[in-house]
Formats: structure tokens, sequence, C-alpha cells
């Protein structure tokens, strides 16, 4: 599985995304929406193949919803976060969920951030901008 980049498309640096969830609504309007702004993009629909996602190649940033198939996006986070060699790659936790126990939880195991659904799409786009500018700056 390859990161792919819509031709055209302006150029964000290379900067790798993964889109990990289960409904495919949402993965192509995520896809679209995060190719339009130039990034590389990768696909998984539950957690199993998150984690293969990232040990194959890591992304920059994951976007990881909470609700998976098989492993949980808290239990992904928490394996990520658990290898040093993945401690660059930011994930932004995606939840229908939004009460404060949740958002907790998610940034307790080591997320950067946490977005409830519905969300506005210029704002997504422009958190994940401001996460991967923050990570670069850090590196």
């Amino acid at each position: 599985m390859r990161y792919q980049q819509l031709t055209g498309a302006r150029s964000t640096m290379g900067n790798k995304i993964l889109i990990v969830d289960d409904e495919p609504n949402i993965v192509l309007s995520l896809e679209f929406l995060m190719a339009q702004a130039g990034y590389a993009v990768r696909k998984a629909s539950d957690g199993e193949e998150a984690l293969r996602a990232v040990a194959e190649d890591p992304p920059d940033l994951i976007l990881l919803d909470v609700n998976l198939p098989g492993r949980s996006g808290y239990e992904v986070c928490e394996v990520i976060r658990a290898n040093p060699e993945w401690q660059r790659v930011v994930i932004v936790m995606l939840t229908a969920k939004g009460r404060d126990v949740e958002r907790e939880k998610g940034l307790a195991l080591g997320a950067d951030d946490y977005i409830t659904k519905p969300f506005a799409t210029q704002e997504l786009v422009d958190k994940v901008q401001e996460l991967l500018q923050r990570q670069e700056g850090a590196g």
C-alpha cells in the first residue's frame, strides 16, 4: 500500500497522512480533503491494518477514528506511542463522541489532538497543517 498524491495538488513538502476509519464515506471525504491540500494519503479501515501501515512506512500524521473494528483507535494510539521509532508520528483522533472523558482518554494515551465529528473541513486542514508545522519545528 503506497501513499498517493493527487497530480497537480500543491505540495506540502511530501507530508504523508494515514487515514484510519471504517466508514467509507468519511474515508473518501478525508482522502479528497487531504489530497487537495497536497498531502500524500494512505488508508486503513481497522486498527490492525493501521498498525501494519505504520510499520511498513510511518506517516507524518494519522487521522485516527476511535471506533474501529478489532483494535480501537485508543489501542492503536497506545501501540504507536509505545514504539520509540514512531514518536514523531502526529496522531489526531476523530470521533463522534464529544464527551470530555473520551477526549481526555485520547490525549492521555498520547494523541496530539482530538476532533469531534462532524467537523468543518477547513478547520481540519488548518489543524493538520498547524500540527505538522509544529512537528517539523520540534525536529
